[in-house]
């Protein structure tokens, strides 16, 4: 983990669901489709930081516009390697 973060600064997935007004399945499901917020495993444990929560809602299409917006770092990271 990055040097500071401790597990009681990550959300669990019912702390994300919340949060977003979704379904724990939601969230499930969005992880086997590689969609949604970033996520850690930790053992048997999913866990999110709350700034990869903050930048996937901000990452989120809005007025109902696909206007261009720059690579995020989620992006960047599901991107074929």
């Amino acid at each position: 983990m990055i040097q500071g973060e401790n597990m009681l600064d990550l959300l669990t997935e019912y702390q994300v669901s919340k949060q977003l007004h979704v379904s724990v399945g939601s969230l499930r499901r969005w992880r086997l489709l590689h969609r949604g917020p970033l996520f850690l495993k930790v053992g048997a444990l999913v866990r999110y930081r709350p700034e990869d929560l903050d930048e996937w809602l901000a990452c989120q299409p809005n007025g109902g516009s696909m206007a261009e917006r720059p690579e995020s770092r989620l992006e960047a990271a599901r991107r074929p390697t």
